[in-house]
């Protein structure tokens, strides 16, 4: 069954007559008052979608939601993302699947795809650069994965892209939903992007970083490790089998649920997000590297950063390999896996 609302542009206005070879055309303009920070609330994005362009085939941009449902490989009732989807999601929105839309040559879980690879991907989902992207996530969460995947966007230079602030609340304030199988979307030509290196650590510097720790004249980088402070200290299990607890060198421990609302799992407001990092002692003026199991939960603290202005934008990178790289390939004899025992 499909519960949805039937939308059309509130208005347009219409630009001058364009010259195509010997043929006059009208061209139309989609106006639409553009969302005024990088978190957009349900309402807002329930008036956005109303207005936008009333056919498939409307060259106009358009909002389109996208669903980044996601769920932990240990998950205890064996959720997964596409059946979640299916199950209850924004009428038109389509699923961004982290599982498939990554490096699948890399042993690791979430690694960024090729920028081909990223514009295959959104053909498929039938997006175009110039339209207007909110990634979401699951009801059953709150905020978990849709910041990855809103990242992983920026990294690729799409220009508008917004986290909803969330689905919990949408499905709450009674927003329309569509369930069953969702539509086909028509497939478009996305332009292979370029890459944004500037968004993204490596595992060669993060190795760097971690022996540089603390040595006179090194360089003061904070790393904000988003997974729980059990697994943090070394006292609990990975839920990967056989991958080694602990933390990086110099690391600061910061669950990413400690930026959530504890009812809706939404995003706190920014003043409140501004007290955390303080609280860190994390210095807004020297930069900043936010990681976590496989690079999911930590885009919840680069967009908790991003959200609240807080540090430079150009300081703010993401460790895409996290915890799961860093442990498989880091020697145990190293000293660059420490545990509450270990850290200074």
């Amino acid at each position: 069954m499909v519960t949805s609302i039937l939308a059309r542009p509130l208005w347009r206005q219409q630009a001058p007559l364009l010259r195509v070879g010997t043929l006059h055309q009208k061209s139309f303009i989609f106006q639409r008052q553009p969302f005024s920070s990088y978190f957009v609330t349900p309402k807002e994005v329930n008036e956005a979608l109303s207005k936008n362009a009333p056919t498939a085939i409307s060259t106009d941009p358009k909002v389109v939601p996208i669903c980044a449902a996601w769920f932990m490989p240990n998950d205890p009732e064996k959720r997964t993302g596409l059946e979640v989807f299916k199950k209850k999601r924004i009428p038109t929105a389509r699923f961004f699947d982290i599982d498939e839309i990554k490096d699948k040559e890399s042993e690791y879980p979430h690694m960024l795809p090729t920028c081909d690879e990223f514009a295959d991907a959104m053909s498929k989902l039938g997006v175009r650069k110039h339209d207007e992207l909110v990634i979401y996530d699951t009801e059953e969460l709150g905020l978990f994965s849709a910041p990855r995947v809103a990242w992983t966007m920026r990294v690729f230079g799409h220009p508008k892209v917004h986290v909803l602030n969330n689905f919990r609340l949408w499905v709450k304030e009674g927003y329309p939903v569509e369930t069953g199988p969702p539509q086909v979307p028509n497939i478009t030509k996305y332009p292979v992007p370029s890459y944004n290196t500037d968004m993204v650590v490596k595992f060669a510097e993060m190795k760097t970083i971690g022996y540089d720790y603390g040595k006179e004249g090194a360089e003061e980088i904070q790393i904000l490790d988003a997974r729980s402070k059990g697994r943090w200290e070394g006292t609990d299990p990975e839920p990967r089998p056989g991958l080694k607890s602990g933390h990086m060198p110099g690391s600061t421990s910061l669950p990413f649920n400690e930026l959530l609302d504890p009812e809706t799992k939404a995003l706190l407001p920014k003043e409140e997000l501004i007290k955390i990092f303080e609280a860190k002692d994390i210095d807004s003026k020297k930069p900043i590297i936010t990681s976590c199991g496989t690079g999911v939960t930590a885009a919840i603290i680069e967009a908790a950063l991003k959200e609240a202005d807080f540090g430079t934008e150009n300081d703010r990178r993401l460790y895409d390999g996290s915890w799961t790289e860093w442990a498989l390939r880091v020697s145990p004899t190293s000293g660059l896996i420490q545990s509450s025992k270990t850290s200074k």
